[in-house]
């Protein structure tokens, strides 16, 4: 591999111990688990890898993947566990024993005031498709892709109101040009 990065004020040349390194996964708190799993598995094709239940601290936690045909998942959840804690790209999403009965329970999605988190993306093979997928399954929009500055770039929200940024890849080589 020899691209070694954009440089750019603050940029570090990597040094040796942390090879190896990687991003595994994001997380995301969610009130209701099965109306989440729902909206990810439905909307966005994603598979349920493991789930993990923390008894003692009132938490589960559901790690997802959209799988490409072919990922050999283990069968054996210790095996299981490993392997979805050597991927990149998962998507946690925590759940909290009891905010799912909590009636104005909600979490704070990052992009009200005061910002902070701002969103996820998935990148599709066709954005008008997905954007056609979207309308057929009643995913609330931020953004289409003909409205505002950046054409071509959707965002959506989930079911928690987190916001998602859906991009086609080969449209954006003059992004930020």
């Amino acid at each position: 591999m020899s691209f070694k990065g954009e440089q750019h004020p603050g940029v570090k040349t990597p040094t040796a111990d942390t090879q190896g390194f990687r991003l595994n996964h994001t997380m995301l708190r969610v009130k209701d688990p099965e109306k989440a799993l729902a909206f990810y598995t439905r909307v966005f094709g994603m598979q349920v890898l493991r789930r993990l239940d923390f008894e003692e601290l009132g938490f589960s936690l559901y790690f997802l993947a959209k799988l490409d045909e072919g990922d050999a998942v283990p069968e054996n959840e210790g095996e299981r566990t490993v392997w979805t804690f050597s991927q990149r790209g998962l998507l946690e999403l925590t759940h909290n024993w009891g905010t799912e009965t909590q009636e104005d329970f909600t979490y704070h999605d990052g992009n009200a005031q005061p910002q902070g988190f701002g969103h996820i993306c998935f990148s599709v093979p066709d954005l008008e498709a997905a954007e056609a997928w979207f309308d057929a399954n009643d995913v609330t929009f931020v953004k289409r892709s003909d409205q505002g500055k950046m054409k071509d770039v959707v965002f959506v929200k989930d079911v928690d109101g987190y916001w998602i940024e859906v991009v086609q890849a080969d449209r954006l080589a003059a992004l930020g040009a």
